[in-house]
C-alpha cells in the first residue's frame, strides 16, 4: 500500500506562491503531518508566514472538557497568538481576518454531525466570504471512512434542530471530508467564498483509519482511539441520558454503564438485536469525571464485528431503546450543559436533528424498529454530494 499523504503534506512537498502572504492558521494539536508533526510546526519551519492561529472546541492543545469554554492564549509551540473559536464567539469577527490574506484549514475530522470541528469550518467558511479572504482546506481522510452506503441518518432539521452540534441538514454519519463538506456547503448555502481544498494522495474512501498504517492521533479529550471513533455516531447519543458513555476512562465511547445497570439482561437483548454487528462482555468501571464521577458503574464493553457492515447509528438507538425498556424506573433523559447550549436542554433533539425525539422511545419496541430503520436511511445524501466528492 502507498502511504498516505494529507493535505498538509502536499502543501509542505509543493512550492506554493501564497507561502509568505499573511496567513491564519485554523488547526489543533491534532492536526498532524504523516510524520506526526504538528502542522502549524511544520508549516513555520518550511518558512509559511502564519500570523495568527484559530482553535475549535477543546482549544489547541486539544486538553478543553467536553463542551467547557477555551480562551484566546500564546502557543507554546511557535510562539503565536491563538483566538478560540469556542468562547463567547464561535465565529471570526473582522478584526480577527483584517491583518490577514489567506485562511488555511487544518483540523482532523471523525465523520460526525455532531463533532463540532466540522461547524467551526463552515463558520470560518462564511467569514472569509464575508470578508472576502481565501480559503484553503489541506483536507484529510475520513477515519470512519468515505463509504458513502454507510452514512446514516437521521437528517437534520434545521428549522427545529439546529445548533453547533448541528447546524445544517446533512446525515449523522456523513461518509465526507471536511474538504468535500466544505465545497458542499459553499454551493448548497450560496456562501461564495474564495475556496479551494487541497487533496489527500493515496487515500481509499472505502478504507478505514486503521489500514493507513499510521498511527491514530487523538482528536479530542474522548476519542483517543479509532475505536472510540467509529462507536461515536450511535454511542454519543447516550450524552443525552443518565447512562455513562464511559467519559473519565480509557475507552469513551466503547464502554457504556451506570450503577444500576443490568448487564447480563442488557447483553441478552444486545446479542439477540445486534448480536451481527456488535460482541459485548461485561465489566465494571469507575468514571474519574463525567456521570457517576467516583462511582462504580456496572456496564459492558462493545466491540464492532466488520467495520464495513456497521450501522453506528442504528445501534446506538436501538441501545438506549434497550436500556430504558429494560429499567423504565432508572432510565432517565439529561440535560448536557455546553459554552454553546448553557441549560442543555433538548440534547437529544441537537445531536439527532429530529424534533420531540424522546417521543421515539415511548413506541412498542417493533414500531420502534421500524421507525429507526426509515430515519436512518440518509435519503437522497448520496446524490447530493456526489458532485462534491474528491476520492
Amino acid at each position: 500500500m502507498f502511504m498516505i499523504y494529507f493535505g498538509i503534506d502536499i502543501l509542505l512537498h509543493t512550492e506554493i506562491s501564497w507561502k509568505e502572504k499573511r496567513i491564519a492558521l485554523l488547526t489543533n494539536h491534532a492536526a498532524t503531518t504523516n510524520q506526526l508533526v504538528p502542522s502549524r510546526l511544520a508549516l513555520q519551519k518550511k518558512g509559511y508566514n502564519i500570523v495568527k492561529l484559530f482553535s475549535p472546541e477543546h482549544g489547541l492543545d486539544v486538553q478543553g472538557a467536553d463542551g467547557a469554554i477555551m480562551q484566546d492564549g500564546l502557543d507554546v509551540l511557535t510562539g503565536l497568538p491563538v483566538i478560540s473559536l469556542y468562547n463567547k464567539k464561535v465565529t471570526p469577527v473582522k478584526e480577527d481576518l483584517q491583518d490577514v490574506d489567506i485562511v488555511l484549514v487544518d483540523i482532523p475530522d471523525i465523520g460526525v454531525r455532531y463533532y463540532t470541528y466540522l461547524w467551526t469550518m463552515t463558520y470560518m467558511l462564511e467569514a472569509c466570504a464575508l470578508y472576502k479572504k481565501k480559503m484553503i482546506v489541506a483536507d484529510r481522510p475520513n477515519p470512519i471512512s468515505g463509504a458513502i452506503e454507510l452514512s446514516e441518518g437521521p437528517m437534520m432539521d434545521e428549522q427545529n434542530c439546529s445548533s453547533f452540534i448541528g447546524r445544517w441538514h446533512i446525515p449523522l454519519r456523513h461518509s465526507s471530508t471536511l474538504g468535500e463538506l466544505a465545497l458542499y456547503f459553499n454551493e448548497e448555502k450560496n456562501i461564495q467564498a474564495d475556496l479551494e481544498v487541497i487533496r489527500c494522495l493515496n487515500w481509499n474512501r472505502n478504507d478505514f483509519q486503521p489500514s493507513w498504517e499510521l498511527e491514530f492521533v487523538p482528536t479530542s479529550p474522548a476519542i483517543q482511539t479509532f475505536h472510540s471513533a467509529l462507536l461515536y455516531p450511535g454511542l454519543g447519543l447516550l450524552e443525552a441520558t443518565n447512562i455513562s458513555e464511559g467519559r473519565g476512562t480509557n475507552k469513551a465511547f466503547q464502554i457504556i454503564g451506570a450503577p444500576w445497570l443490568n448487564t447480563d439482561a442488557l447483553m441478552q437483548k444486545i446479542s439477540m438485536e445486534l448480536g451481527s454487528m456488535l460482541t459485548v462482555q461485561p465489566l465494571q468501571f469507575i468514571p474519574k469525571e463525567s456521570k457517576y464521577q467516583h462511582q462504580n458503574c456496572y456496564g459492558i464493553l462493545l466491540q464492532v464485528n466488520n467495520q464495513h457492515q456497521f450501522k453506528a447509528v442504528t445501534c446506538g438507538l436501538i441501545l438506549i431503546k434497550l436500556i430504558k425498556d429494560l429499567h423504565p424506573d432508572n432510565f432517565q433523559w439529561a440535560a448536557y450543559p455546553t459554552n454553546v447550549n448553557p441549560t442543555g436542554n433538548g440534547h437529544l433533539d441537537k445531536l439527532t436533528g429530529l424534533h420531540h425525539s424522546e417521543a421515539l422511545f415511548n413506541t412498542s419496541f417493533n414500531d420502534f424498529k421500524i421507525t429507526i430503520n426509515r430515519l436512518t436511511h440518509a435519503g437522497k445524501w448520496q446524490q447530493r454530494i456526489h458532485p462534491f466528492l474528491l476520492y
